[in-house]
């Protein structure tokens, strides 16, 4: 019965007699004779050959390829890098960004217009005593021209109406009268 199944398989078999097919088995150069002489195998062969050629052509393409994708890996290496650095500056920037938008915040504003109305009293304050010592100070021989009173009375009307607008900024401020828009 396997000689039956080794026919219908290998018909290129059936020509040959019991002793050849012995001898066959007992001879491995005869039997790689016989065997790569089987339509089979010579196809497989040819099909193995062509798959080689394939893939060396594919090989052949691909080292040609080599030197770009090499200059690409390259390239997009550098943009990755280009875009990491960018990334951080962006980060360095919102930051800066952040603490310039601080600055004009409103409650630092409001807190800038208190301070400012405070040293805008002070400093009014201090051209005042200043007046009054250069007069406590002066012997009676020496008086004061009205042009120095009037050049005082300029001053100090500039400085404490700077004071009170800023004391009316800050009053408006506090009772919702001043609105902020965000554009």
């Amino acid at each position: 019965m396997a000689s039956t199944s080794l026919m219908t398989d290998f018909p290129e078999l059936a020509h040959l007699s019991r002793e050849d097919l012995e001898d066959l088995l007992n001879d491995p150069q005869y039997f790689q004779c016989i065997f790569q002489s089987l339509d089979k195998v010579k196809a497989l062969y040819q099909a193995q050959a062509e798959l080689g050629m394939a893939n060396e052509s594919i090989a052949n393409n691909n080292l040609c390829l080599q030197e770009r994708l090499y200059q690409l890996r390259s390239e997009t290496k550098d943009a990755f890098d280009d875009a990491k650095s960018l990334e951080a500056r962006w980060k360095e920037l919102e930051r800066e960004q952040k603490e310039v938008y601080q600055r004009f915040n409103p409650q630092f504003l409001l807190l800038r217009l208190r301070h400012a109305t405070t040293a805008q009293d002070d400093e009014s304050e201090v051209l005042a005593s200043s007046f009054v010592s250069s007069f406590s100070d002066a012997s009676p021989s020496t008086n004061s021209s009205g042009k120095d009173i009037d050049q005082f009375v300029k001053e100090f009307k500039e400085l404490r109406k700077l004071y009170h607008k800023r004391e009316m900024w800050s009053e408006r401020w506090t009772s919702g009268q001043v609105h902020w828009r965000d554009d």
